[in-house]
């Protein structure tokens, strides 16, 4: 089979649709978790969001039993991306392929220590095009994360029947 045949896909109907409730629950949880971040972000002066963030809000409120919404992953996940594209960025310079890199190797982590969080892979990128200092680890990063982790959980077990974390 070409590669021209693959692409044009199995033909598979689109997944059924949420029921409304679902949708307006993941918006819900979507808006309070990035408020809480963008007002403390204004309220403290420091920085707590990141662009991936909104991408992880999907996961987590939209479809919060997945693996790659559980907490340890959420945290772990963008931490060690941050990391990597800091330390590619460190040793090797802002280049096309050090950024290549870091995506490339970012994922390959995620993967062997069981913590993808796709919005994560952002994150090499996003050090990439700001540059930022160390400091970005602990701040938007870590405590960024662990901020939305922290309303999923108190969000996700007051408005759903079924429990939030899987695991940790």
């Amino acid at each position: 089979m070409s590669i021209l045949q693959k692409c044009k896909g199995d033909g598979a109907p689109l997944p059924p649709q949420p029921p409304l409730k679902a949708i307006a629950l993941a918006w819900l949880g979507g808006f309070l978790a990035i408020a809480v971040l963008a007002a403390l972000t204004d309220a403290l002066s420091l920085a707590l969001l990141l662009g991936s963030f909104g991408a992880s809000c999907v996961l987590v409120f939209g479809f919060p039993d997945v693996p790659f919404a559980q907490p340890r992953n959420v945290v772990v996940g963008h931490v060690m991306s941050s990391l990597v594209g800091l330390l590619f960025m460190s040793a090797f310079g802002p280049h096309w392929w050090t950024v290549a890199l870091a995506v490339g190797s970012a994922i390959a982590l995620m993967m062997a220590t069981r913590t993808v969080h796709p919005p994560a892979g952002s994150n090499p990128v996003i050090v990439y095009l700001t540059q930022p200092t160390w400091g970005f680890i602990l701040f938007p990063t870590l405590i960024g994360a662990l901020l939305l982790v922290v309303v999923a959980l108190l969000y996700n077990n007051s408005v759903r029947e079924t429990r939030y974390p899987k695991y940790w």
